[in-house]
C-alpha cells in the first residue's frame, strides 16, 4: 500500500499528537506519542502485553494423608490447610482423591530425632512419582498434637516448596519432549479480522501475518496443526472532541478454542480517516500488536527461555 498521504491519511496525520491508549487486561494506560510519520499507534511496545487468562491446568488432587503421623481429624484439617495454601500459590489443588487425568500430591512424614519432617511427592496421572520435596521440620510433640495453628503454619510454609517442585517438573517435562513448544516455534493461524472500516480487515490480517515471523513465530494458512489462533475485532465509536475512536482487539486462543489473552489498542482519529485505506497505519498496528501476541504465547509456555535453561537434574530437593 502506497505511503504517500491520501486525504484520509492526512487526517490520520492530524490525529497524531492526540493521546493514544494501549489497553491490556481491560486496563487503559495513557501514553502519548508523536513522530515525523503519522503513526498514532506507535510507541506502545507490544512486549508489554500481559497475560489476560491462562487455561486451567490439570487438577492436583491432594487426598487426606494416611501416613503423616497425624490423627484422622488432624490429617483432614492439614489437608484442607495445605490445599488452601497451594491455591494461594496459584496451584490448582483440590482436597480430593485423584480422578482420571489428575496429578496427585501424596503427603507423608518422617521422624528425625525429636522432629517430624513432612515429605511431599508429586505423581503424574499414571501414578508415577515425578519428584519430591521436604517441608520444614516441626517439633514432634506439636505435630502429633495437631493444633490448627501448627498445621496451618506448616502448610503455609510448605506450599511454596511444592509449587517450585511442580514448576521444575513441568520444565523438565517440556524440555525432554522434542515436540514441545519449548523446543520449537509456535505455529500460529491468523484468522480473519472483522469490523474494520475501509480495507482494514484485509490489511490488518496481512500485516500481522508478516510481522509475527519477525518476532519468532511460524504463521500458517490453515487451522490444521496450529498451536494458537489469533483473531481480531475492530470497533468504532464517537470519540472526544469530535474524533472517532478505533478499538482493535487481538484475541489469542489455543487449538481448543480457549481464550488465553488479548492485546487491545485504542486511538482517537479524525472522523472518516480510515473509511477507505489504512495504508501504513495497518503496518504500525501490526508491528505493535505482534509483540503483544508473542508475549501472550510465551506466558502460556511458562517462560520458554527459562525452561530451556533448566538443568535436567532430579526434581527432588528442598
Amino acid at each position: 500500500m502506497a505511503s504517500s498521504p491520501s486525504p484520509s491519511f492526512a487526517c490520520w496525520r492530524g490525529a497524531c499528537c492526540s493521546s493514544s491508549r494501549w489497553a491490556i487486561l481491560g486496563l487503559l494506560a495513557l501514553l502519548a506519542g508523536c513522530g515525523d510519520l503519522p503513526r498514532p499507534f506507535a510507541g506502545h511496545p507490544g512486549a508489554t502485553a500481559l497475560r489476560l487468562a491462562q487455561p486451567p491446568p490439570a487438577r492436583l488432587a491432594v487426598p487426606v494423608p494416611t501416613n503423616a503421623l497425624l490423627s484422622d481429624e488432624a490429617s483432614a484439617a492439614y489437608d484442607k490447610a495445605l490445599v488452601t495454601a497451594l491455591q494461594d500459590q496459584d496451584v490448582p489443588a483440590v482436597a480430593d482423591i485423584a480422578r482420571t487425568g489428575d496429578w496427585r500430591l501424596t503427603v507423608t512424614a518422617d521422624v528425625r530425632d525429636d522432629k517430624v519432617v513432612p515429605v511431599f511427592t508429586v505423581e503424574n496421572p499414571s501414578g508415577d512419582a515425578q519428584g519430591s520435596t521436604e517441608g520444614a521440620a516441626v517439633d514432634a510433640a506439636q505435630w502429633a498434637a495437631g493444633s490448627p495453628p501448627t498445621l496451618q503454619s506448616t502448610a503455609a510454609a510448605s506450599a511454596p516448596l511444592v509449587a517450585t517442585l511442580l514448576t521444575r517438573i513441568e520444565a523438565q517435562r517440556q524440555q525432554s519432549d522434542p515436540n514441545s513448544l519449548i523446543n520449537r516455534p509456535a505455529r500460529v493461524l491468523v484468522a480473519d479480522v472483522t469490523g474494520a472500516p475501509g480495507d482494514g480487515n484485509q490489511q490488518l490480517a496481512r500485516n500481522l501475518r508478516e510481522q509475527l515471523p519477525q518476532v519468532g513465530e511460524v504463521v500458517q494458512d490453515t487451522p490444521a496443526g496450529a498451536d494458537f489462533v489469533v483473531a481480531c475485532e475492530v470497533k468504532t465509536a464517537p470519540g472526544s472532541g469530535g474524533t472517532e475512536r478505533i478499538e482493535i482487539q487481538w484475541i489469542v486462543r489455543d487449538a481448543r478454542g480457549r481464550e488465553l489473552g488479548r492485546v487491545v489498542q485504542l486511538n482517537e482519529v479524525a472522523p472518516g480517516s480510515l473509511d477507505r485505506y489504512w495504508g501504513d497505519t495497518a503496518l504500525v498496528v501490526a508491528q505493535e500488536a505482534s509483540g503483544g501476541v508473542r508475549d501472550v504465547i510465551l506466558n502460556q509456555l511458562g517462560a520458554r527461555a527459562d525452561a530451556k535453561a533448566a538443568k535436567p537434574a532430579q526434581a527432588t530437593g528442598q
